[in-house]
């Protein structure tokens, strides 16, 4: 097994660029944080695509930046390598593109106060939290917090997006290629910010302060952070089962990879977690390790294979 060999764009336009003769899997990739090549992350294997292993070599060009801020979705605008390699002409023929978007979102939003700046309330489709007086009763569990019109409006938004970033792929030399994105992991509430200076931008902690701030009960913040992750995996596995809309989506459920949850109240490193809500080396190895294999399966077109349908007696045939 090779590790995904990364460059980014200013490796193509080196001296010696990287030779996509040398491998069998060309990959495209952009995204937030979770991908993100800030060099502390980059030295602490923090970074999920480092961590991708195929049975034949792999690379990739990696246009997610330096930064870990909460920015919304992946602004293409900003992101003018990540666009011309897609969608130019001139582009390379890309075997598929990897993108870890809608996190960030998803924690952004989350964070959205209950008053804007001058004391007028936010509406709730607006804002994923509830205040204390919007509560639903207690016999509605954790999602009494939960602002069901604001995630109909993350929902729209995140759909749109992706709607979009499939576009551009069907502009380009790439068109119905297949595009891989993940589910993240349910990050445990806690006051573990980045450490300042080690480029893992935004200090954080995020979720903390808003579960907090809205008054949720502590013992709820567990199960309101796997709330919220879970409606984000639930979201994106139907969008790639809508195979009209969403044309070569694949997702990857990665909550479904067993981690080791930070423990509560922790400030640094914990479990398989470098801060609150990026992971550390051992998570990014977990989910990448079972990731990889749900690629290549497809890269290798494995996943239009008929499924078995059990063990059939000696003589039996099949009807075309």
């Amino acid at each position: 097994m090779d590790h995904l060999a990364c460059f980014t764009p200013a490796d193509l336009a080196a001296p010696t660029p990287p030779d996509f003769g040398a491998f069998r899997w060309k990959l495209l990739a952009q995204g937030d944080s979770w991908f993100s090549n800030a060099r502390a992350k980059l030295n602490a294997h923090a970074n999920l695509l480092q961590e991708l292993v195929f049975k034949d070599k792999a690379m990739t060009v990696n246009c997610a930046g330096t930064g870990n801020a909460l920015s919304h979705m992946v602004d293409l605008e900003s992101s003018p390598d990540f666009v011309r390699l897609l969608a130019s002409p001139e582009a390379p023929a890309w075997d598929g593109v990897l993108l870890s978007v809608g996190g960030n979102d998803l924690i952004a939003a989350a964070r959205t106060p209950a008053q804007n700046w001058n004391g007028e309330p936010i509406p709730l489709e607006l804002r994923l939290l509830r205040r204390q007086t919007e509560w639903g009763p207690p016999s509605a569990g954790v999602a009494r917090y939960f602002s069901e019109p604001g995630w109909a409006t993350y929902a729209d938004y995140l759909r749109a997006n992706v709607k979009h970033l499939l576009s551009l792929r069907d502009q380009g030399p790439s068109a119905g290629k297949p595009v891989f994105m993940h589910c993240y992991a349910v990050p445990m509430p806690r006051p573990a910010g980045a450490e300042n200076g080690d480029e893992l931008g935004a200090s954080g902690p995020w979720l903390y302060p808003a579960l907090k701030a809205y008054g949720v009960p502590a013992a709820d913040w567990a199960a309101v952070s796997r709330l919220m992750v879970f409606h984000l995996a639930q979201l994106l596995k139907a969008m790639a089962a809508d195979k009209a809309a969403f044309p070569g989506l694949f997702v990857f459920d990665s909550t479904t990879v067993p981690l080791a949850l930070a423990a509560p109240g922790s400030t640094g490193i914990s479990g398989d977690w470098h801060n609150e809500i990026h992971l550390n080396h051992s998570g990014c190895f977990k989910i990448a390790r079972a990731w990889s294999e749900a690629i290549e399966m497809v890269l290798e077109g494995k996943h239009l294979l008929p499924a078995p349908t059990g063990r059939k007696g000696r003589g039996s045939g099949t009807q075309n």
